[in-house]
């Protein structure tokens, strides 16, 4: 199955504000790991992210972070930010499990 990956606005912008190289670097990234196996945790690649509801995945692309949603078809990315800038996007976007939310 393919997925189709989604940029929202806001990461638009930052994907164009990298650095050429960084920015062939990501892209070649999401079509590698994310356009048919979004979910398959690894080492050091993507990790799912435990307690946020939302980013579920983290995609580790040199010093760069990609915080990520999957749904049934579609691979929605919330940030591309740097390995510098990920705990405080995270502390300020990311939005926490709610206890007992399983039912």
């Amino acid at each position: 199955m393919r997925y189709e990956i989604v940029l929202a606005p806001q990461v638009a912008e930052a994907y164009r504000a990298l650095q050429a190289y960084c920015r062939a670097e990501v892209r070649d990234a999401l079509e590698r790991h994310l356009q048919h196996q979004p979910t398959r945790a690894s080492k050091s690649r993507i990790k799912r992210l435990r307690g946020l509801s939302r980013p579920q995945y983290r995609l580790r692309v040199g010093e760069v972070r990609v915080f990520y949603d999957v749904t049934h078809e579609t691979v929605e990315i919330l940030a591309i930010v740097t390995k510098a800038e990920a705990a405080r996007w995270l502390a300020g976007h990311g939005t926490p499990d709610a206890p007992g939310s399983s039912g």
